[in-house]
């Protein structure tokens, strides 16, 4: 089942690559699902372009003339104007965003409950929230700066800043007020502390325009998720322990699985939009690399050189796979221990 998830995250991100270069008429030589040597290839009688199934389903390819290197096709890819080649680069990212978000609404619309921001009650009367003032029937408008619209934003909010005290803003009998300095408890899970919910919310009325809402922004939050952990990430908050790869993945699906299917349209939705914001990363090789250039191409008036180009991607995916090496070993390990 991994394997058919992996592949279709794959197929999504490399259909919109393909997509554009040919609705902007740029020469595709190759489409390619996987890495490595091919299983299944054939070339289409219309269009030139190889279609290829290869070993390794780790990732995959649209081969463009003028890509990599100079072409004489007059429609190569180095000929078209920057923001088509733009376009084509952001177009992969952009359907697994897009994908992310419609697997959302399939959750929002297949959920039992749609969790709301307005206190139904409280865990006790001893809730750290309860005593630092909030009450019930407030609907809560804001963390901290954050704005929130549903209970997973909600939730995702307070897990990530309620470890300290924050300022509080409700709509409480037609008023919106501030309550300051709320305390939440709290709770350790891999030596990282969150901050935790002790009440509970109202549901809301399951309808079209609840369920697009909800769609949208625990989308956003989610979207917002990953980039912090990102950022953490780089900051040395997390370490490779919090890391999985492939094999950590594929272990999270089959547990997903098994809760149920709810649970696994979720994980994909966060993994898809993971995928999306991941190869948008300003990063060599990634898809975000090659939108850097084409940004300092603007910036030039002029193209960088290939060689360099060249070396600088072929830095950046050696320390990819490194990671992935890394990240790999690491999660056998977990799942030997």
């Amino acid at each position: 089942m991994a394997l058919l998830i992996f592949g279709a995250f794959i197929l999504i991100h490399e259909l919109g690559h393909f997509f554009w270069a040919r609705r902007f008429g740029v020469t595709v030589m190759e489409f390619s699902i996987g890495m490595g040597p091919k299983l299944i290839s054939k070339v289409s009688e219309k269009t030139g372009t190889r279609w290829s199934l290869r070993l390794f389903p780790v990732g995959g390819f649209v081969s463009m003339a003028g890509e990599e290197e100079d072409s004489d096709d007059p429609n190569s890819l180095d000929r078209k104007p920057v923001w088509q080649r733009g376009m084509i680069m952001a177009a992969g990212a952009a359907m697994n965003l897009l994908l992310g978000v419609l697997l959302m609404c399939v959750v929002s619309a297949t959920a039992t409950t749609l969790g709301s921001t307005r206190i139904y009650g409280f865990a006790s009367e001893e809730a750290k929230t309860y005593l630092s003032g909030l009450r019930a029937d407030d609907r809560i408008i804001y963390v901290g700066r954050a704005r929130v619209h549903t209970a997973t934003e909600l939730v995702y909010e307070i897990m990530y800043g309620g470890t300290k005290p924050l300022d509080i803003t409700v709509e409480r009998d037609g008023e919106r007020i501030v309550i300051e300095d709320v305390e939440f408890p709290t709770f350790t899970e891999a030596g990282l502390t969150f901050g935790n919910v002790d009440f509970f919310v109202w549901p809301e009325e399951k309808n079209f325009v609840n369920v697009v809402k909800q769609s949208w922004f625990n989308s956003m939050s989610s979207m917002k998720m990953i980039w912090t952990s990102l950022i953490d990430l780089m900051r040395g908050k997390y370490g490779l322990d919090d890391m999985s790869g492939p094999v950590g993945v594929t272990t999270a699906i089959s547990e997903a699985a098994d809760e149920g299917a709810y649970d696994l349209l979720y994980l994909c939705a966060v993994i898809s939009l993971n995928l999306g914001i991941f190869n948008l990363l300003p990063f060599p090789a990634l898809d975000g690399g090659h939108i850097l250039f084409l940004i300092i191409e603007l910036i030039r008036r002029k193209p960088v050189p290939r060689n360099i180009q060249g070396y600088i991607n072929m830095a950046g995916l050696a320390l990819l796979l490194l990671l992935m090496v890394v990240v790999t070993f690491k999660d056998i390990l977990k799942l030997i221990n």
